[in-house]
């Protein structure tokens, strides 16, 4: 009788489990594939991790089939979308899909938005996550300090252009064009109005709400607005410092209306600008909603919209 009776309780405990593990098989599984594009100065792999750390592999264990673009660290937004629709041609005659799900961070919004915008028939979605949808404060102040053709100016590029080229030569991208002028002056509030001009899909008028859908191409935004969210993060001081640049909530380099972009899923998070791609090797804030688990849930909300 006691046998049975522990027989019993392991047939329901297996009843339970297995479902629960059908379940998150799949979780993930978009109907097309998603294609992660980083930000000004972002890389694929560097040091022993990636720009957005562990997030590939937790979207693909549960059916994703993800990619991640390797475009200039530092241009304009054009110029990196057309490398990146050059990935994109590349990824869909590889898998043989159809489409792809592009989700940008930072500048790798409106990199995925000019691809979205010349080629609506290759893109299912663009998310953009702390995305520059309407320019960056820092970006602002930094060209004011640096205003074109003076010595700061010269000096600043020299600057960021060494530490470009160190980057792009550690991860294997030194083929690619980099200018770093070029990159300041599209993440200005000019100019992402005038790249906005040219490129409004999703864009929202004041801090609302874009059009969801545009040209078949499904629009989504999330991020955060908390600085500086772990004591722990080496890097929460600086972005903290860059954060009273701002003067309304912010993620340290983006403020959140700038994040918006279609379907705003939420731009509050308890995140900075680094939390939003799992920060630095995973260091985040305790209390909120791991990175990863918002990338899981936006890869099943892609799934559930048929993308």
């Amino acid at each position: 009788m006691k046998h049975r009776a522990i027989l019993g309780a392991a047939v329901i405990a297996s009843a339970v489990w297995l479902p629960q593990t059908g379940l998150a098989s799949g979780y993930t599984e978009t109907q097309y594939p998603i294609l992660l594009v980083h930000g000004l100065f972002g890389f694929d792999h560097f040091l022993g991790a990636n720009y957005f750390y562990k997030v590939p592999g937790e979207l693909s264990r549960d059916g994703a089939r993800v990619f991640v673009s390797t475009v200039s660290a530092a241009n304009s937004n054009e110029v990196r979308g057309e490398q990146l629709l050059a990935e994109v041609r590349r990824i869909l005659a590889q898998t043989g899909a159809a489409k792809i799900n592009l989700i940008g961070h930072s500048q790798g919004s409106p990199t995925a938005r000019y691809v979205a915008a010349v080629r609506p028939d290759l893109v299912a979605s663009v998310t953009s996550v702390g995305g520059v949808n309407a320019g960056s404060r820092v970006a602002d102040i930094v060209r004011k300090v640096a205003p074109p053709g003076s010595v700061s100016e010269s000096v600043a590029a020299a600057v960021a252009g060494a530490f470009v080229k160190m980057l792009t030569f550690a991860t294997g991208s030194d083929h690619l064009p980099q200018n770093t002028i070029a990159a300041l002056d599209g993440l200005t509030t000019q100019g992402l109005a005038t790249f906005n001009a040219k490129y409004p899909a999703g864009v929202p008028h004041g801090c609302g709400e874009g059009a969801h859908v545009v040209n078949g191409v499904r629009y989504y935004a999330w991020g955060g607005s908390s600085p500086v969210t772990n004591v722990l993060d080496p890097l929460d001081g600086p972005i903290g410092l860059l954060s009273l640049a701002h003067g309304v909530p912010n993620d340290g380099l983006v403020d959140t209306c700038s994040q918006r972009l279609g379907q705003v899923i939420r731009v509050d998070y308890k995140m900075n600008h680094l939390d939003q791609i799992n920060g630095f090797f995973g260091i985040t804030h305790l209390s909120e909603t791991s990175p990863l688990t918002v990338y899981r849930q936006h890869a099943n909300r892609l799934k559930n919209a048929g993308l």
